[in-house]
């Protein structure tokens, strides 16, 4: 008996230990499903933020208003359309976050909350078998003592019978009452015997239904449950590669774009759209005429370069103060822009003034779309008075006829300015002869260089140009000259005083005009520092002088050089 006892508990024991391992490891593959369903999360955030990034990128490099122009080259194009395939490119990044959040995270989502209401179900069921077969077990445990007692007692209430019936003492009567007694307890044993045999088979057969039927139907309703939690990890698995891989046609073709964007690049045509934007319609200067040696030697300037040019030598000296600038040495206007973009090259300027007409008939044509529905709508109200008062549309049919009219003398305005610009642009023909003039020293202004830029590597500034004057001009301005030649004759032939010396670090070859040649090693005088354009005047003798590149010499300025030089512009500007 006892070793029937010790082995059913063995076998709760072990049953209860099974139960616990798999209600650990169950436990545990639900947290890994969760743990997989936070990682996705994760990575759909990292998409997201990803393609954020990309999107904001994309709107930061897109062209601004002011720079749409840049659209005319196919490289800026390119860039354009670039940024637009970025774009689509982060669109494809967010379809991966959206199907990963509906494919994957929603689903394992749902599922652990149905795998976790199943594998409740199921441990209760083995909890319940097990707890029946333990109260079963108590039962039966009951019924074997009750058995245990009554026996017991039957077999003292025989012997206490037999003791009485064998002592002549006792009176018949006590000996039949213990008797009676000894047959009850038999009795009561005997049904104890038959509860417990029939508790006991009864158990026996619960045993046999719990280990070989109930509980592994459990065991197996939770194996088919972890296998369907291992299943579903691999769908998911597979889920998140495809999810990938579905966008990678869509990415191909946006890098596919990107390279064909790439190869639509057209140099050749975009040099063409900068020479057709810059070009200033300027005719190459003529020849340098012969001069005459008996007179002295004196830099010299093209009567068609962009200076005003004076037919008489003296004037021309006299002209110092007066005359504009040469090309390369005339600076960037700081002054606001001209109405008529007089301080353009006469191709762009013409450009400036046609697209000025442009818009400006433009806005005539709204104002008289504008006029024509107004003038509708007053003869609706004509026929139809009920509709409104056409007087009340007149007022603005007078200001728009002001504006249109307005608009109208403002493009002849400018129409007049484009009829002289072209018929000012140069026809190429055979270039024009050079009449030397007095090069320009007391006024002019060397340009601004950066590091060692030689003048010869200059292109020409955005400042003021001047055009060859028309003989009628030349005609009017002569008599002016000759009559003001005397006025600047003393000061043409006072030299400027020099404020120091300079060697030459460089060679510099001068080819420009108002640049003088020097050697490397060469000791010039200063006579006019450098005013921040990177240019240095300076002498060689009585009659050669000129600018040469600050950086290509070492200059040593008097003590008084700087006072001198701002006391001799003072000067200079209060007698012009």
């Amino acid at each position: 008996m006892d070793l029937i006892k010790g082995e059913t508990l063995l076998k709760v024991q072990l049953l209860r230990d099974q139960f616990d391992n798999l209600e650990k490891h169950t436990q545990w593959g639900i947290d890994f499903v969760e743990k997989y369903t936070k990682f996705v999360k994760e990575r759909t955030e990292i998409e997201l933020s990803y393609a954020r990034q990309i999107r904001n990128l994309s709107k930061k490099y897109q062209p601004k208003k002011k720079e749409e122009d840049d659209n005319k080259y196919t490289w800026c194009r390119a860039f354009h359309s670039t940024l637009n395939e970025l774009n689509d490119y982060a669109g494809q990044h967010e379809v991966i976050a959206e199907n990963m959040t509906s494919q994957i995270i929603a689903e394992l989502t749902r599922y652990a909350q149905e795998i976790k209401t199943e594998r409740k179900a199921h441990f209760h069921d083995g909890r319940k078998a097990q707890q029946h077969l333990e109260a079963s077990w108590k039962q039966l445990e009951a019924c074997k003592r009750k058995f245990e007692r009554d026996c017991k007692e039957a077999d003292r209430a025989q012997q206490y019978f037999e003791k009485l019936d064998a002592d002549i003492n006792v009176t018949k009567a006590d000996v039949e009452k213990a008797r009676q007694q000894a047959q009850m307890r038999h009795q009561m044993a005997s049904d104890s015997k038959n509860e417990y045999s029939s508790y006991l088979q009864k158990f026996n057969q619960e045993q046999n239904e719990h280990y070989y039927t109930i509980i592994p139907n459990i065991f197996q309703n939770i194996q088919v449950m972890e296998e369907k939690r291992i299943e579903r990890m691999g769908e998911s698995l597979k889920t998140f590669a495809e999810v990938d891989r579905q966008i990678l046609p869509i990415i191909g073709k946006c890098l596919d774009g990107i390279t064909q964007v790439a190869e639509s690049i057209e140099p050749n045509n975009d040099s063409s759209q900068v020479i057709e934007s810059y070009k200033s319609g300027f005719e190459p200067p003529g020849d340098v005429e012969f001069e005459d040696y008996g007179q002295a030697m004196k830099r010299t300037v093209s009567e068609t370069s962009l200076t005003n040019s004076r037919p008489d030598n003296r004037a021309d000296r006299s002209s110092k103060a007066k005359s504009k600038t040469l090309w390369p040495f005339n600076k960037k206007s700081k002054s606001s822009n001209p109405e008529d973009f007089s301080h353009l090259p006469p191709e762009q300027r013409r450009k400036k003034l046609q697209a000025k007409i442009d818009d400006i008939n433009k806005d005539i044509q709204k104002e008289m779309d504008q006029r024509d529905a107004l003038t509708k709508m007053k003869e609706v109200y004509i026929k139809n008075p009920q509709m409104g008062d056409p007087n009340s549309v007149d007022p603005r049919l007078a200001e728009i006829a002001q504006n249109i009219e307005k608009l109208q003398v403002e493009a002849q305005k400018f129409e007049g300015w484009l009829a002289e610009v072209e018929g000012r642009l140069p026809v190429k023909s055979e270039p024009p002869r050079r009449t030397s003039v007095l090069y320009e020293t007391q006024n002019s202004t060397p340009p601004t260089t950066n590091n060692n830029n030689c003048a010869q590597d200059r292109e020409s500034p955005d400042g003021s140009y001047t055009e060859e004057p028309s003989s009628e001009v030349q005609s009017k301005v002569q008599p002016e000259t000759a009559e003001s030649g005397d006025e600047f004759d003393d000061a043409d032939e006072e030299m400027l005083p020099t404020i120091g010396t300079c060697k030459a670090l460089y060679p510099f070859e001068g080819v420009n005009e108002g640049t003088i040649a020097v050697t490397e090693g060469e000791l010039l005088y200063v006579i006019e520092e450098d005013k921040g354009d990177g240019w240095t005047r300076v002498r060689r003798n009585e009659e050669e002088e000129g600018y040469v590149p600050t950086s290509y010499v070492e200059v040593f300025l008097d003590s008084n050089a700087k006072d001198v030089f701002s006391w001799r512009r003072v000067y200079l500007s209060e007698d012009s």
